[in-house]
């Protein structure tokens, strides 16, 4: 059974800096694309980076220059390193294996950035 466990979230004020991780389980991990997702309130899901087992990564344009997404296969984990945060990355991150978008999600963790 896969399992996603992310944690990292918090308040940060605006162009403070926050990482992510998501610890998985199962033997899916090192064969597996993996991304972070999030959600603001009122609005949809939407993806924010990806990075492929051959380590290939991909950002959503909103998040480019600010963020990086990287994994440990050996620790079975990805993180998501976010800097010069703006109030309107404020949403539940979401850590998800497979596709974009994979049939696994984590729990969600929230990151709000605040004055």
């Amino acid at each position: 059974q896969v399992q996603l466990v992310e944690s990292g979230g918090g308040l940060v004020q605006p162009g403070g800096s926050l990482r992510l991780s998501c610890a998985a389980s199962g033997r899916f991990f090192s064969s597996s694309a993996m991304s972070w997702y999030r959600q603001a309130p009122g609005k949809q899901r939407e993806l924010v980076a990806t990075i492929t087992s051959g380590l290939r990564t991909n950002y959503a344009d909103s998040v480019k220059g600010r963020f990086t997404i990287s994994r440990d296969n050996a620790k079975v984990s990805v993180y998501l390193q976010m800097n010069s945060l703006k109030p309107e990355d404020t949403a539940v991150y979401y850590c998800n294996a497979g596709g974009p978008p994979g049939a696994y999600w984590g729990q969600g963790t929230q990151v709000t950035v605040s004055s």
